[in-house]
C-alpha cells in the first residue's frame, strides 16, 4: 500500500511541477494572465508549484525504505523522473497540439524504463 500510495502521490506532485514550470508558457491564451509581467508570472508559477511540494515531500517520507516505506532513495528518485516524463508527455500532447511526439521520444524512454530496471535490479 505505502508503494501505491507513493506512486499516487508522485503523480499529484508531478502534475502540479508540470503545471508551474510549463503552464505560464500558456497564460498569453487567457486574457487575464495576457497582462501580467514576468514576475508576476514568477510567482503565479511559483503558488503553482507550492502544491507540488505539499504531495512531494510526503510521497518521499512515505516511499523511503528508511521510514517504512518500500524505496532506496535511488528508486524513489528514477520512479519520479519516469512520472515526470510521463505527466510532461500527457500535459504537452493536450496543451501544446504543435508540439509532435517523434520516435526518438519513445526511444528516450524506453531508455529510462532500462534505467527504472537497473535501478530496481538487486
Amino acid at each position: 500500500m505505502k508503494a501505491i500510495s507513493t506512486i499516487i502521490l508522485l503523480i499529484l506532485s508531478n502534475t502540479f511541477m508540470t503545471l508551474a514550470w510549463y503552464g505560464h508558457l500558456k497564460f498569453h491564451e487567457w486574457k487575464w494572465f495576457s497582462k501580467l509581467g514576468l514576475i508576476s508570472i514568477i510567482m503565479v508559477s511559483w503558488g503553482i508549484a507550492l502544491f507540488e511540494y505539499f504531495f512531494q515531500v510526503p510521497a518521499n517520507r512515505i516511499g523511503f525504505k528508511d521510514n517504512g516505506g518500500p524505496f532506496t532513495i535511488w528508486q524513489l528518485k528514477v520512479i519520479q523522473e519516469v512520472i515526470s516524463l510521463s505527466v510532461f508527455t500527457v500535459f504537452t500532447i493536450f496543451a501544446f497540439k504543435s508540439e509532435t511526439l517523434r520516435f526518438n521520444h519513445f526511444i528516450g524512454f524506453g531508455l529510462l524504463v532500462l534505467a527504472v530496471y537497473f535501478i530496481f535490479k538487486k
